[in-house]
């Protein structure tokens, strides 16, 4: 019984940690439990060994995903539970493989170990087709900014890589401490876990301290046009939404506004790509650039390609019937009255409603069931580069669509092409007034101090904000109102230490966590020989 209080202290402690509602200094004690009771039932030579951790990491990882992302149930009951049950599942799989490295060999190996394949794991959910890097532990920090502005050198896996330094010191000081019953280890245990926590953070307030943004700025005007996704927005047609986002821009630019950002797929229509020329999204695009052409209009888009040549035919192309086919595109799109337009096809794309992950083993199994956690219901086509835009004044912006901006070392590829400064164009109304849009947009703050770039957010009911280079929110619009935003914003050219090397920490980590595996199964093996 006692075990299971245990895995439930881990659970609730993780889950009171997490933004935006948590205080993200409980992430440094949250694992102690759980090690605690995996060292027990490991050293006490419990029956069922196996069995007992996995069930026990289970129960604290299901607490956990369960408190943070239930709101994902809103958008669909299976997409819910599915990614709550399956990413508890992998949770506990890494624990379990833990355990069984801890076995067989001594405890710094094994918590280098733990400590390295946690984080190969949050690589994966980083690269894979179900990926789902929500609950990387390093987002954890969202809403503590100011504590990890060293994020420009490690991205958040330098976060998920001091929880777990802290939470294997204490761990450590309280195996040492049932073994010797000294207060010296105490003692010593707590500064030395409590310096691995305050160090960083002084760390942090220094950088913070001594950074200076770009004095370079633009004014940028961001539109929320709050169009409800279920009961309007696919009854609401391009000319419609066209009128609204003119009524909105022209309602609150100033002669000085150099771009104004529209939410994802606002246009929702379906244009056919080839004929886009011959769109509403065009004609008041274009009629609203014309009547100002220092200005540049960047928007949200859904577009689709129809063909019939099978050799055109890719992997995410979606059949209609015989040599029927269509590219569908969650795409982005900025107009100028200089330059013709430019697109960029979303390419991180939502797991199931965009993206029917390892379509050739799973959909002879499942059929066409599609996981929704939110967006639209096809398989998108994607592109292999990231696109930038460039704006009447020469300024590169990065177009970043909605689930995008989750991924560091993916918002990187936009920098590296130039950006200096970043667009996210979203709609987070799938999710209702729950925590999903609240952590989405929190987790936008981790990407502006990762490549010290201020962002402009469009979201179509919320929540739209500028965010300085710091990760600061220094503006932003309620969830559900309509208006928008006007506001200056920096620009930058200078490329950070992440954003030049990317997740280094995630590819050390790789190396570490295969070496010490073979090295426990080797010895292991050894010593049953003798």
């Amino acid at each position: 019984m006692k075990y299971i209080f245990y895995a439930l202290l881990s659970g609730i402690l993780l889950a009171l940690g997490w933004p935006t509602y948590g205080f993200p200094l409980l992430l440094f004690f949250a694992f102690v439990p759980l090690l605690y009771a995996e060292a027990h039932i490991r050293l006490d030579q419990v029956h069922n060994r196996k069995w007992k951790i996995f069930g026990l990491s289970y129960l604290s990882f299901f607490i956990w995903n369960l408190v943070t992302t239930y709101w994902l149930y809103y958008s669909t009951a299976f997409g819910g539970i599915f990614a709550i049950l399956a990413n508890s599942l992998l949770m506990s799989l890494v624990f379990l493989i833990y355990h069984l490295v801890a076995k067989r060999t001594y405890f710094g190996a094994a918590s280098t170990f733990l400590v390295s394949l946690w984080i190969v794991f949050e690589y994966l959910h980083l690269n894979w087709e179900f990926s789902w890097p929500w609950l990387n532990l390093g987002n954890g920090f969202s809403e503590a900014i100011n504590w990890v502005q060293w994020y420009e050198f490690t991205g958040t896996f330098g976060g998920t890589l001091w929880v777990w330094l802290v939470n294997i010191s204490l761990f450590k000081m309280l195996m040492l401490y049932k073994k010797h019953r000294e207060r010296n280890i105490l003692y010593r245990g707590f500064l030395k876990s409590g310096l691995l926590i305050v160090l960083p953070i002084i760390i942090s307030y220094v950088v913070l301290y001594n950074y200076s943004e770009s004095e370079e700025t633009i004014e940028a005007l961001v539109l929320q046009p709050n169009v409800n996704p279920y009961t309007e927005k696919y009854n609401t047609n391009d000319t419609r939404i066209g009128e609204l986002l003119t009524e909105l821009a022209e309602e609150n630019i100033s002669e000085n506004t150099q771009i104004v950002v529209a939410p994802e797929t606002v246009f929702a229509d379906g244009t056919i790509l080839k004929k886009f020329e011959r769109s509403e999204a065009n004609f008041f695009t274009r009629q609203f650039v014309n009547n100002h052409p220092k200005m540049a209009f960047l928007s949200g888009i859904s577009m689709y390609d129809r063909f019939g040549d099978p050799a055109l035919v890719t992997g995410q192309s979606n059949q209609i019937g015989p040599n029927d086919w269509y590219d569908d595109y969650n795409s982005a799109f900025m107009v100028t009255a200089q330059d013709s337009v430019h697109f960029y096809h979303k390419s991180k794309l939502v797991v199931g409603v965009e993206n029917f992950p390892y379509q050739e083993v799973l959909k002879p199994v499942l059929g066409n069931v599609m996981i929704d956690l939110g967006g639209t219901v096809a398989m998108k086509t994607t592109q292999p580069d990231r696109g930038v835009f460039k704006l009447n004044n020469g300024e590169l912006v990065a177009p970043i669509i909605c689930y995008e901006s989750v991924y560091g070392d993916f918002v990187t590829g936009y920098v590296q092409n130039g950006a200096g400064f970043l667009a996210i164009i979203t709609n987070d109304a799938w999710w209702g007034d729950t925590q999903g849009h609240k952590q989405h947009l929190s987790y936008a703050k981790l990407r502006a101090v990762e490549n010290r770039r201020a962002i402009a957010r469009s979201a179509n009911t919320g929540i739209s904000a500028f965010i300085n280079e710091k990760g600061e929110i220094t503006a932003s619009l309620g969830y559900e109102e309509q208006g928008a935003l006007r506001g200056q914003i920096s620009v930058n050219d200078r490329l950070t230490f992440y954003t030049k090397h990317g997740d280094y920490i995630a590819r050390i980590s790789q190396f570490l966590a295969l070496f010490i595996f073979l090295f426990a199964m080797v010895k292991w093996k050894r010593t049953r020989k003798i």
